[in-house]
């Protein structure tokens, strides 16, 4: 792994610690630290977990990986195995972990902290391949469009449908294909010959961690299971000119989805303090915090969930703020070569290669 990423892999866990820090709690509940037992890797027992799906050596498979601070992680599949732990869920399938509810990720958490505070029971970070901590979601990615006032401003005299001159008094919702999904330092391929116009859209994702129809906005953040970075990425000359102007396709290439680096549980974000920001070649493009955003996540859930069942797995990215490279005087795009990172400050940073395939 280089050095960069190990960078990015530390940087994005110390982002993501806020409030992380619970594990020497429990450890001292059980006796280990007024024993002597050596400190062992901060977990987040109590208020939040670091939840990936990754992969260790070149032929090793996918599996749910708990992380740690201090660039320390646990395969959790291979833990429970060690420790003849009964799981609710597969640990090879981060869908089932979330479909657990509960008694499963109570479970997770006894894994890890058991591993935690055996020093062969952790591994290195940056020796896990990560993938998207959901590779492959049952159901098409929901997003929201022009949730930020500022980027649907900014949009108006680019935009090819000149009629809408105001933001709509609802959540605007359209999805992205299951294929789109890309890990977190995979790279993002473009065909020249197909779109010239790449784009960029940080976004916080959602994930939802029960079933769900006709959600009350009060009761909507009972329903979110976890938070991620995530990047809407768009091909504007599909999405604007082609097709009739329906956006499906021009934001369904594949691979347009990175998302990760893991995610955070519910417990472990603190939404006012989250900002999206994104980066193309190390030079900021987007920053701007959930507080900025038009329609908050209650009310965006108890929005899309009126006669439509979300399911526990399902992923909303709840839309980019302003900074977008179609709105730039003058208009930039991703190329070959380019780097694209996406940065959500409290769950993580994901950093993604730009690659050409024609």
């Amino acid at each position: 792994m280089d050095q960069h990423r190990r960078n990015i892999l530390k940087a994005g866990a110390t982002a993501a610690v806020g409030g992380l820090l619970a594990s020497t709690q429990g450890c001292a509940q059980t006796g280990a630290l007024a024993q002597g037992a050596p400190s062992v890797p901060p977990l987040a027992s109590t208020v939040g977990m670091r939840l990936a799906t990754g992969s260790i050596g070149t032929s090793g498979k996918p599996g749910i990986i708990v992380v740690l601070d201090g660039g320390r992680a646990v395969d959790l599949g291979e833990q429970a195995r060690r420790q003849n732990a009964s799981l609710a869920f597969d640990p090879a399938s981060m869908l089932s972990l979330i479909a657990s509810g509960d008694a499963g990720l109570n479970q997770a958490r006894q894994v890890a902290e058991r591993a935690a505070r055996d020093n062969a029971g952790t591994i290195a970070l940056d020796s896990v391949r990560l993938a998207s901590p959901i590779p492959r979601p049952d159901r098409n990615i929901y997003c929201v469009g022009w949730n930020y006032l500022d980027h649907f401003e900014e949009g108006k005299n680019v935009r090819a449908d000149k009629t809408v001159d105001k933001l709509p008094d609802h959540p605007v919702f359209f999805t992205k294909g299951t294929h789109t999904m890309n890990g977190p330092f995979d790279a993002i391929p473009i065909d020249p010959t197909l779109t010239k116009m790449t784009d960029w859209e940080a976004e916080l994702a959602v994930v939802i961690g029960r079933k769900g129809v006709n959600i009350p906005e009060a009761q909507a953040m009972d329903y979110v299971f976890g938070y991620a970075a995530y990047n809407d990425t768009t091909a504007r000359d599909i999405q604007q000119k082609v097709h009739g102007g329906q956006w499906f396709r021009g934001k369904s290439l594949d691979g347009h989805g990175p998302m990760g680096p893991w995610i955070v549980t519910a417990a472990g974000v603190k939404l006012d303090d989250v900002r999206v920001i994104s980066r193309v070649n190390g030079v900021e493009k987007q920053n701007a915090s959930y507080k900025q955003m038009y329609f908050k996540i209650p009310r965006i859930i108890a929005e899309l969930s009126r006669g439509l069942t979300l399911e526990p797995g399902d992923i909303i990215a709840t839309g980019t703020p302003s900074g977008v490279g179609f709105a730039r005087k003058p208009q930039e795009f991703l190329k070959h070569g380019d780097v694209m990172e996406t940065e959500i400050v409290g769950v993580g940073i994901i950093r993604n290669p730009i690659r050409s395939v024609a």
